[in-house]
């Protein structure tokens, strides 16, 4: 049974930085593309970064780009979220994701909607305030 444990998450002002973590546990993810998505409250669940199974490419959505970095250690099947620059529009619960056709498909790019996703955190919050 896969796991994917998020942690790192918590309160910052604006313009500070977290580091978010995403361990897999029951299987390895090493050729799966790894996502993360966040949710603020009363919105859907949004797309933030994903990085194909060998560390590259990634892939951002406009509004993180430049200030958060996705990145991947196969060894410990974990993904990370380094985010810099926070601003208070970044406040929601974050999630990590593991898309299981991935490991199947030829796409250059790494999977980016939430329907391409199979395994899904329990999510971690994160609250950046002005």
């Amino acid at each position: 049974q896969a796991h994917l444990q998020e942690s790192g998450g918590g309160l910052v002002q604006a313009g500070g930085s977290l580091l978010l973590s995403c361990a897999a546990s029951g299987r390895t993810f090493s050729s799966h593309d790894m996502g993360w998505f966040r949710q603020a409250p009363g919105k859907e669940r949004e797309f933030v970064a994903s990085i194909r199974r060998g560390g590259h490419p990634t892939l951002y959505t406009d509004s993180v780009k430049g200030r958060f970095t996705i990145s991947r250690d196969n060894a410990k099947n974990t993904a990370y979220l380094q985010m810099n620059s926070l601003e208070p529009e970044d406040t929601g619960v974050y999630y990590c994701a593991v898309s299981e056709a991935s490991y199947y498909s030829g796409s250059y790019m790494p999977a980016s909607s939430p329907r391409e996703y199979d395994y899904w955190g329990q999510g971690t919050q994160v609250t950046v305030s002005s």
